[in-house]
């Protein structure tokens, strides 16, 4: 391959469709799924009593999206899930590797791992090196390890393997992520913050059909917004309107307005220690071109500053389609996905708010258990997962099912379902029947997931 990276046509067709998804979508070929969120109207919104600019997707009356997030910040903390997409196919043979295993040094007779610590609950398997951070925090009982998720009769293309996990079904017609039914559910019509997609487009798994969700590029860029005024005297116009949420009124429309504005000032309160600076988290994040561990630094900050965020999605560092120069590529990714989740979850603790917080880690499918020709392991099965935080319930959920035992294509087998573990987080976590959300939920195992 002349030293270059290779990412095979499909996975990059792929990533470009949904990077479009809600602003039209170009043709695509005859049998693909459409992405999840296609068609849904993209409206500019500037929170004006936070400062957030956002992209809002989906139905609702802008003016009264300020209102909205102030009232569900008002209704108090709730449980939130973050997921995060490896793209391209994570190697579940790297991340968790079978040392020792026979087979793994034939299969793998390049790109076989070594020099990572012990996985504790399967003597056959060993983390990673780059994934000491998620080792460590599996040692304190704050990772579940999925090394064999998947689904039956697996469809080993990244787009319509993608688009599964993100709708929640191995249904090519859905067009509604499977957060986005969940926000359908339980969400409002006017808190577009209860879905956010970090980055500059929406992730499909936060697709809608009834409420609104929304994106945003850089969450530590927050600023103060009041059409034509600015510096000195726009602060003071702030804190005048702030004090309108301290007087009290027989009327009914003058009470709702009050408390709005009492909200509103709280909000802006808070988030003024970071307001148009660089944030300064209490922890360490990686330093990174890519913008990852900046978004995770970001989100930490938006959750301690109270606004009403509920379902998060963003996309980790690297491309994980390793077809080629595996051993060159994977590490730096893993070195620099691993560090940030490990700086988020320390984030979140050094904040006091990590008891609210589930991070969901997870890609469309593991790779080949043989090793091809040109340094790289082609699209496979069933692939690794992890779940993060202080209420995961720290253990593995499924076996790994070992490589005497693949499928016709030389892949590992599935030990769990997808699909249950989303119905797993739809009950144990975020508290709603997984039958409203996922189609025939009750037909998959649902693991513990939640302590």
């Amino acid at each position: 391959m002349n030293g270059r990276r290779f990412v095979c046509d499909e996975c990059t067709r792929a990533d470009l469709l949904r990077a479009t998804a809600g602003r039209g979508l170009p043709a695509i070929e005859p049998g693909m799924p459409v992405p999840a969120g296609t068609g849904l109207t993209r409206r500019g919104f500037v929170a004006r009593s936070l400062g957030i600019a956002l992209s809002v997707y989906g139905v609702g009356r802008l003016a009264a999206f300020d209102e909205g997030i102030a009232n569900a910040a008002a209704a108090g903390p709730q449980p939130i899930l973050v997921t995060v997409f490896l793209q391209g196919g994570a190697d579940s043979l790297s991340l968790l590797y079978p040392q020792g295993d026979p087979l793994y040094a034939k299969y793998r007779k390049t790109l076989a791992v070594s020099g990572g610590s012990a996985f504790t609950e399967d003597a056959r398997l060993f983390w990673h090196p780059s994934l000491a951070p998620l080792a460590q925090l599996h040692d304190e009982g704050k990772v579940s390890v999925l090394p064999a998720v998947g689904y039956d009769h697996p469809d080993q293309s990244h787009f319509t393997s993608r688009h599964y996990w993100e709708v929640g079904a191995t249904d090519p017609r859905l067009l509604t992520g499977w957060l986005g039914r969940y926000l359908d559910t339980i969400g409002s019509p006017d808190n577009p913050l209860q879905g956010l997609s970090l980055g500059g487009s929406l992730q499909p798994s936060l697709a809608t059909a009834r409420v609104p969700v929304a994106t945003i590029d850089a969450p530590g860029q927050y600023d103060f917004y009041t059409p034509g005024v600015w510096g000195s005297v726009q602060d003071r116009l702030l804190d005048a309107i702030g004090g309108l949420g301290a007087v009290r009124s027989h009327d009914a429309a003058f009470s709702t307005a009050a408390n709005v504005a009492r909200q509103s000032d709280r909000l802006r309160r808070q988030l003024a220690p970071f307001a148009g600076k660089k944030l300064t988290p209490p922890v360490q994040y990686p330093t990174s071109s890519d913008s990852f561990p900046t978004q995770l630094s970001g989100l930490a900050a938006m959750i301690a500053a109270g606004l009403p965020l509920h379902c998060v999605s963003l996309e980790a560092t690297g491309s994980y389609d390793t077809h080629a120069d595996q051993t060159t590529e994977l590490g730096p990714a893993l070195d620099t996905t691993a560090a940030s989740l490990f700086a988020f979850q320390r984030d979140l603790e050094a904040r006091g708010i990590a008891d609210r917080v589930l991070t969901l880690v997870w890609s469309e499918f593991g790779r080949r258990a043989q090793e091809n020709g040109s340094g790289g392991t082609d699209h496979g099965a069933a692939g690794c997962g992890f779940l993060i935080g202080t209420h995961a319930a720290g253990t593995q959920i499924g076996e790994f099912p070992g490589l005497d035992a693949l499928d016709a294509d030389g892949n590992l087998k599935p030990t769990s379902d997808f699909r249950g573990v989303y119905a797993g987080l739809l009950e144990q976590w975020l508290h709603t029947d997984a039958e409203r959300v996922i189609p025939g939920a009750g037909k998959f195992q649902q693991p513990v997931l939640v302590k």
